[in-house]
């Protein structure tokens, strides 16, 4: 199964973001395909508070504008939401030790082992600095 992180949510969401033209099919053609595809429960909250932001965008996506994307997404049928639960934190607390995860790293990290924990087997980014995980390939789109 594929994932999506909270970047290409952005900058598909984003029409002024310079990365428009490449998230924004992808995740169409994912919301249009079949095959179960799925983004972190994290990643959504995220989206959210990223596009509303008046000091990352000018002006900020509405906050409905925001949550009707959320609430449009979700309603996919082939999307899956992933999240953590309190079961999950011994193999989160081993990846940030392993990785030697620190700062905003933290929640990539976080983000990565829910989805690998959940199946996925490939999580779609705009972030060379995504963490890398045994079982995770990271595929940044815009290479």
């Amino acid at each position: 199964m594929i994932a999506v992180d909270t970047n290409v949510l952005v900058y598909a969401h984003r029409e002024d973001s310079a990365h428009h033209g490449v998230a924004s099919p992808v995740l169409r053609d994912l919301a249009n395909g079949s095959r179960p595809w799925a983004i972190a429960m994290q990643s959504l909250v995220e989206f959210v508070g990223i596009v509303t932001h008046p000091r990352v965008y000018a002006p900020p996506t509405p906050l409905e504008t925001a949550l009707a994307t959320v609430e449009g997404l979700v309603s996919v049928p082939s999307l899956r939401i992933l999240a953590a639960g309190l079961e999950d934190w011994p193999v989160l607390a081993e990846a940030f030790r392993r990785g030697r995860v620190r700062g905003p790293r933290v929640h990539d990290a976080h983000i990565a082992a829910v989805c690998r924990d959940h199946g996925v087997t490939e999580i779609l980014t705009a972030d060379r600095r995504f963490p890398r995980l045994r079982g995770l390939r990271v595929r940044d789109i815009l290479v």
